[in-house]
């Protein structure tokens, strides 16, 4: 697996600076930025900025971010992760990114979900009843649009198209579109079925318990007569010099925001003892470069992706350790996860 690709992910959660204070929202974007400035010239492959409308993240707008990360960096490929497709426009999602795909010359990428919140649907008017079918018919209309070629479309819950030319062109021909999935069949197989590659968000449990997905996606392409393209996962962690510094910066702030979710999907508030098992036996890749070298390298193999990224802020975690936590993912992590690989082959 000397080829897998490594990458970074963020909703640009709103951290704090070292007298625990919280940054503004404008102060939290510039951040990001820095943080992918600082990945760019490490050698991260990949750095993926989430969609939210809500105040504990400060990008609602990722294309934006990334548009300015283009003009700052040189070679990392600048990804959303993801990019509410439901409640947006298909037309104007393509157009957005082809415009970063130019300003980075060809380093743009779009992941497209149908959202892990919903806040987007009222805010932008849309009903949560069509919840499954404005996804449906928006990625089937996108899939046509990376084409880039005159499109004639329609549909019941956006306006019909004729003869549609859609600008700017890519200068690729096209521009490079995953799907993440949160763990729905129907998800997998629809990615197999439009010839896009898989991301999954695996943010809980053992990650070998998502095995059934990538063999459905492969088996899925096989039928369509389509490519089963590498599969990425994304999952979050956090890296620190030492185990118990990694432990205890993240839990404090990780608990706040994992229970206000909770609060909202009806769950039962996190103890530290699940907190605690999730590092050792689930999907939180929490720890030193060397434990988390060692997880991520027994997370690929056992699922055989071609791409990790780590979601590596997940709350108020501070500005300064939150950079550190970059330096040691770039400098550290990812060498020592190629050299556990290249041992095992």
């Amino acid at each position: 697996m000397s080829d897998l690709v490594f990458g970074l992910d963020t909703f640009g959660d709103v951290p704090e600076d070292d007298d625990g204070r919280p940054l503004s929202h404008a102060q939290a974007i510039r951040q990001v930025v820095d943080e992918a400035v600082l990945a760019d010239e490490i050698g991260v492959d990949v750095i993926a900025l989430g969609e939210h409308h809500r105040p504990e993240y400060s990008i609602s707008s990722p294309e934006t971010v990334l548009a300015g990360i283009a003009t700052r960096t040189s070679r990392i490929h600048l990804s959303s992760g993801v990019t509410v497709l439901s409640s947006d426009d298909p037309v104007r999602v393509f157009q957005r990114f082809a415009t970063v795909d130019a300003l980075s010359n060809g380093r743009a990428e779009v992941i497209l979900g149908r959202g892990s919140f919903t806040e987007s649907f009222p805010l932008f008017g849309y009903d949560l009843a069509d919840y499954d079918k404005l996804f449906e018919e928006k990625i089937e209309l996108f899939a046509r649009l990376l084409d880039e070629k005159p499109v004639t479309w329609s549909g019941t819950l956006r306006p019909a198209l004729e003869d549609a030319d859609v600008y700017p062109k890519t200068e690729s021909g096209r521009l490079t579109t995953w799907v993440g999935v949160g763990g729905s069949p129907q998800s997998v197989v629809r990615t197999a079925h439009y010839d896009l590659p898989l991301m999954l968000a695996i943010i809980g449990g053992p990650p070998k318990r998502f095995a059934p997905y990538l063999d459905l996606y492969r088996r899925a392409a096989g039928e369509f007569g389509t490519t089963a393209h590498p599969v990425g996962m994304h999952s979050p962690g956090f890296v620190a010099d030492t185990d118990e510094q990694a432990r205890e910066v993240f839990w404090p702030r990780y608990r706040v925001i994992r229970d206000r979710i909770g609060r909202q999907r009806g769950w039962p508030p996190i103890r530290r003892e699940e907190y605690d098992a999730e590092i050792e036996h689930g999907s939180l890749y929490i720890g030193s470069p060397e434990t988390v070298a060692r997880k991520i390298a027994r997370a690929v193999t056992d699922l055989g992706v071609g791409r990790f990224d780590m979601i590596y802020s997940s709350g108020s975690q501070p500005a300064s350790a939150r950079l550190r936590a970059v330096e040691l993912y770039g400098t550290k992590v990812i060498p020592m996860v190629r050299d556990i690989l290249s041992e095992a082959e």
